[in-house]
């Protein structure tokens, strides 16, 4: 079963809506309502943007990034999801000079099994990953951002700067990373 983590994106009705779309089962929960203990009923998390930056959501958020690595559980962090994915394992983020909105042409850079080549995405985001942990690796960079796909070493672990959620490219790429 996969878990949608709502943190408060403006695009996660986008998100549930393509899953329900393509009859993807799946559960929403807001973070503040997540009973921590009930992690193990899921196989799949999704990590969605967030809009404002609050402490108990970001602990909630590491909580379920060291689960699904600890469990081998598969991951997708979307925007916000991505960048406290790098924080939690230990990289860091930085805010940029503009806000980053619009279509942005993303480059596969390493092979994967979420996206091929060059595929067109949704920007909506104020900081970006500037430093990854060791165990990230970039998959994916457009000319503003260099770790526009990350992915945990060969673990079906991925976070994604863009929001997939909002192109048809991006769609793509969240449905292969539910059928994994």
């Amino acid at each position: 079963m996969l878990l949608v983590v709502d943190n408060g994106s403006i695009y996660t009705k986008q998100l549930t809506d393509f899953l329900t779309q393509k009859n993807i089962s799946f559960e929403k929960q807001f973070p503040q309502s997540l009973r921590l203990d009930s992690l193990s009923n899921y196989d799949s998390f999704i990590l969605s943007g967030r809009r404002k930056n609050e402490k108990k959501i970001n602990e909630i958020n590491s909580k379920i990034i060291k689960h699904c690595v600890k469990n081998n559980n598969k991951l997708l962090g979307i925007c916000y999801g991505a960048e406290i994915l790098a924080l939690t394992l230990g990289g860091t983020i930085r805010k940029i000079t503009s806000l980053q909105k619009g279509i942005e042409s993303i480059q596969t850079i390493k092979e994967n099994p979420i996206c091929k080549n060059s595929i067109d995405v949704f920007e909506s985001h104020g900081y970006e990953i500037s430093k990854l942990p060791s165990v990230l690796i970039s998959i994916g960079k457009s000319e503003n951002c260099k770790n526009e796909i990350i992915q945990y070493e060969e673990r079906l672990i991925f976070g994604t700067q863009f929001h997939p959620e909002m192109s048809p490219d991006g769609n793509d790429l969240i449905e292969k990373f539910c059928f994994l």
